[in-house]
């Protein structure tokens, strides 16, 4: 059976990565679906409970969807990133199914399965993905055969975040729904708003929301409306940066209609294309599993039993994919600006001879009060952090004037980083942020769109998430900004992180303990 054309039959796939188990059958199109999710009686998912449910259920689920076992090409499963209890009760059914009806075995990523089935669901080819789950929070775009994480939480998943203020009020789970339902009949109130450049983190975000003592829907609105535009804030800054023209929410927490209307407002005004597959492909469901393991399986990408064990951190990154092998994803679409108007994520920059207008307009998605609070607060600390890193001897541009959302600056003749990424450049990076850095001062942008190599030096612009700080672990996940643009974008990234890594130490004393810490941070992403 395991010789036919895997292309005539059905693929099998479980789901089975934390609260919801689910099987589904995948041919030319969803041939069958059923799930039976595991609902706590109160709290959280607790992982061996989860696990002992997938296991109770496991026979029904599969027996729903398999009634024709000889059309059964291959049985693909995932493999993780999940619950390790959770994870290895699927992974053992898999094995099972896979040696009863003699097919391969597909181990599927279950992050790259919800991107892959939302791609199908909307017919997007090649967009920057918002991944918003329980456990993920994540920014991807294909490039040169991988799914790079252009961004990502520092701490806990946008889902589980909400869970968690959810429990702390005694409202049932998942807590998404009910919050946004409250959210509806409050008023937004000013919360915690935490970007670095690409990635974000929730923890102070729940931690002030659960000790505010405003009316609960009050509360809740500020706390959807802070969060879901930290995301939407991120997802424009990767769609900025990587020149793409398509966006597409995935994911359970993508249900919210909240969150789907800020995205599709922040994509209206860039130009680009949004979408959201319907939400039977949102949450974890087996039909992603089985589609993703159908193209696999059509590219030859299958598992050995011996080499099915389960992947409880299994990265989207490192997963190979072979089936867009013959896409390049090229991130730039666009050269640089030798003049006029240019937009970013955050403001228009009107490109003169002499000089530079960068001015940060309304983001309508944005709640206007969050909205007006987070141009001023920027533009006023711009302008401050650039005049003191200049003092500290970092290359930046001379400021001329500054209003509430304006600041006039000297043109910086010169090539953007992204598009001379060289390693000798990239050497002149490192120098500039190890001086910036030194200086106590955090860029809190760092990507190579930020950058401008100017004769030996490297200029650092768009100050407008900076700060200063003395703290180890903001210095860190500055550097981890950087590196996660030079890894989500460039073909030769040790090279070029090496290069980073070299003048960055000749330029600052205390290289060394930032670097251990920018791994630390990374480690925290990884395994999340």
């Amino acid at each position: 059976m395991s010789d036919t054309n895997p292309r005539e039959g059905l693929v099998l796939g479980l789901e089975g990565t934390a609260w919801n188990i689910s099987a589904a059958l995948f041919g030319d199109d969803l041939v069958a679906l059923h799930s039976a999710p595991y609902v706590p009686p109160k709290g959280g998912i607790h992982p061996r409970e989860a696990a002992q449910h997938h296991a109770s259920v496991m026979k029904e689920v599969v027996g729903r969807v398999l009634t024709e076992p000889d059309r059964i090409r291959a049985v693909a499963f995932s493999q993780g990133p999940g619950l390790g209890p959770s994870l290895r009760t699927v992974a053992t059914a898999a094995r099972a199914l896979s040696i009863a009806l003699g097919v391969p075995l597909v181990g599927v990523n279950h992050c790259v399965a919800h991107v892959e089935i939302g791609r199908w669901a909307t017919g997007f080819t090649d967009p920057i993905v918002l991944y918003a789950s329980g456990a993920n929070t994540q920014v991807l775009g294909y490039l040169n055969g991988r799914y790079r994480i252009f961004g990502e939480t520092l701490d806990i998943g946008i889902g589980n975040a909400l869970d968690k203020f959810a429990r702390g009020h005694d409202l049932p789970h998942p807590g998404g729904p009910i919050i946004e339902k409250l959210a509806r009949e409050g008023n937004y109130i000013e919360l915690p708003y935490t970007v670095k450049g690409m990635d974000l983190a929730f923890s102070g975000l729940v931690s002030a929301a659960q000790e505010s003592t405003a009316p609960l829907e009050d509360v809740c609105a500020g706390l959807q409306e802070t969060a879901f535009a930290m995301c939407v804030e991120v997802t424009e800054r990767a769609l900025a940066h990587a020149g793409k023209d398509e966006v597409l929410l995935v994911g359970g927490v993508g249900a919210n209609s909240r969150l789907q209307e800020m995205l599709r407002i922040m994509c209206e005004e860039r130009g680009a294309s949004f979408a959201v597959p319907e939400r039977t492909y949102l949450g974890d469901n087996g039909a992603m599993i089985a589609y993703t393991g159908k193209v696999m399986l059509e590219h030859g990408t299958t598992i050995p039993l011996a080499e099915s064990q389960i992947r409880p951190g299994y990265r989207a990154d490192e997963v190979a994919v072979t089936w867009r092998g013959d896409e390049p994803g090229e991130v730039f679409t666009v050269g640089p600006h030798d003049g006029g108007t240019a937009r970013g994520a955050e403001a228009v920059v009107e490109i003169g001879e002499d000089v530079v207008v960068k001015r940060r307009p309304g983001k309508r998605y944005r709640n206007p009060g969050l909205d007006r609070r987070l141009i001023t607060e920027r533009t006023r600390a711009e302008a401050r952090l650039i005049a003191a890193a200049r003092r500290a001897g970092v290359p930046t541009p001379v400021i001329r004037d500054i209003t509430q959302d304006t600041i006039v600056m000297e043109r910086v003749e010169g090539e953007v980083l992204k598009y001379v990424t060289t390693p000798e450049n990239v050497v002149l990076a490192g120098e500039a942020v190890g001086r910036l850095h030194g200086a106590g001062i955090v860029h809190g942008d760092l990507t190579t769109s930020n950058m401008i190599v100017r004769g030996d030096q490297c200029v650092l612009i768009d100050f407008g998430l900076a700060s200063t700080s003395p703290e180890i672990e903001s210095r860190g996940v500055d550097l981890h900004v950087f590196f996660q643009t030079l890894e989500s974008t460039t073909e030769n990234y040790a090279e070029l992180k090496q290069a980073f890594v070299d003048g960055y130490t000749a330029a600052f004393a205390g290289a060394d303990e930032v670097l251990a810490r920018e791994h630390e941070v990374e480690l925290r992403g990884r395994y999340l």
